[in-house]
């Protein structure tokens, strides 16, 4: 950037006068090396010297501003209407994004209209932050609103909109709302394809919905889409989520009988329902297993069995999982240094429970007010 303002500052010394493009390009380069105050200098140069703003100079200041982060987006686009500038697809999609991302997402959708009577149409990213803010905010239907406008533009829910607009109905927990958005986006154009029904079997799973998403499942096969391992998993995740240990199991065992490739995180559903159903005794083959087929165990796993063994009070395993942590280099959560301390207090061992604690400040972890809660009740009950 300081070779191009330098050619200018020469072109200058020439008695040669910069045009438009020549201020606009290197106020555009200022702005991208985070040189805003530069980029001011250029744009007020560029008015004394007489070029002029036109749209493409003026949506580079908006656009190099609103990713600054430091101004608000009103007054731009309301200045650079009192210079007689008709606004262009590139300033509106910035400024639908400045909108969206300041949450004013009534000025957003008002934009959204004022661009769609000039003729133009938002571009995919900003149609995406406009549906996953909308979503964010709980506001489905005026998401549902915007697609069906975008219909008539030629435009189709994506699955990156499917599932932004799943996870927002999903706050209903009803699942006749989360089968009745996602058969309209259906009814929309969105394609049925494996991702698409991942994200419903998954949305349905995640709040224990396991019968609906088993018959999606068998829904998805009769059109002859295999499932891939984020299904299997998901479905995994419902059974446990709705203490069904058994079913999870079977779909476990299924899918050793068809060769499908397990990871990690397969594994780690597993034992967080052992976990929650205190029968984390009965993990060992779990873990032998996934050990054997070349899967190591990850933080979450160490997390979940050394958490699980301190539920039913086993000191040992909890120790053994911990050491075990450690040695290969991962560090424990909060939460599961509550554990261990819990576990030392109950059984009157404060002093190592107040070393546990030192150990994770020295790790980098806050103890929160459920370590302070273990300790003061540890050192109550000894005091008795």
């Amino acid at each position: 950037m300081e070779e191009a303002n330098e050619l200018l500052k020469a072109m200058m010394s020439r008695g040669l006068v910069p045009d438009r493009v020549n201020y606009t390009s290197i106020m555009d380069g200022f702005f991208k090396v985070g040189k805003e105050l530069d980029a001011f200098d250029m744009a007020q140069e560029m008015t004394e010297n007489s070029s002029g703003f036109d749209i493409v100079a003026y949506n580079v200041l908006i656009n190099g501003l609103f990713k600054s982060g430091k101004y608000e987006s009103e007054s731009f686009y309301t200045g650079m209407r009192e210079l007689g500038l008709v606004p262009n697809s590139a300033t509106f999609n910035t400024m639908i994004n400045a909108y969206c991302k300041e949450g004013n997402l009534e000025n957003a959708l008002k934009l959204l209209n004022e661009m769609k009577s000039y003729g133009l149409l938002p571009d995919l990213i900003t149609r995406n932050i406009l549906v996953q803010r909308l979503c964010a905010a709980g506001e489905i239907e005026k998401t549902m609103d915007v697609l069906n406008d975008m219909l008539v533009f030629g435009f189709h829910p994506t699955p990156t909109t499917h599932k932004a607009v799943l996870d927002a109905s999903s706050k209903s927990r009803r699942a006749d709302v989360i089968l009745h958005i996602h058969n309209q986006l259906v009814g929309m154009g969105l394609e049925l394809s494996l991702s698409t029904y991942n994200t419903l079997i998954s949305t349905l799973c995640r709040l224990g919905m396991f019968k609906i998403a088993t018959l999606v499942f068998k829904d998805m096969m009769g059109k002859g889409i295999s499932p891939d391992i984020i299904t299997y998993n998901a479905l995994i995740q419902g059974y446990c989520l709705s203490s069904h240990l058994k079913n999870a199991f079977s779909v476990h065992s299924q899918m050793l009988t068809e060769g499908v490739s397990l990871n990690v995180e397969t594994y780690n559903i597993l034992l967080r329902g052992l976990s929650a159903a205190s029968l984390i005794k009965d993990a060992a083959g779990l873990v032998n297993q996934m050990k054997e087929r070349g899967l190591i165990p990850n933080a979450d796993t160490y997390d979940i069995l050394l958490s699980g063994h301190g539920k039913i009070g086993n000191m040992k395993e909890c120790i053994k999982f911990y050491c075990e942590m450690i040695t290969k280099g991962f560090v424990p959560k909060t939460s599961t240094y509550n554990v261990l301390i819990s576990c030392f207090s109950k059984g009157k061992k404060m002093s190592e429970a107040k070393e546990l604690m030192r150990e994770m400040q020295v790790r980098g972890l806050s103890p929160n007010s459920s370590t302070y809660d273990t300790l003061i009740c540890g050192w109550y009950r000894l005091s008795k």
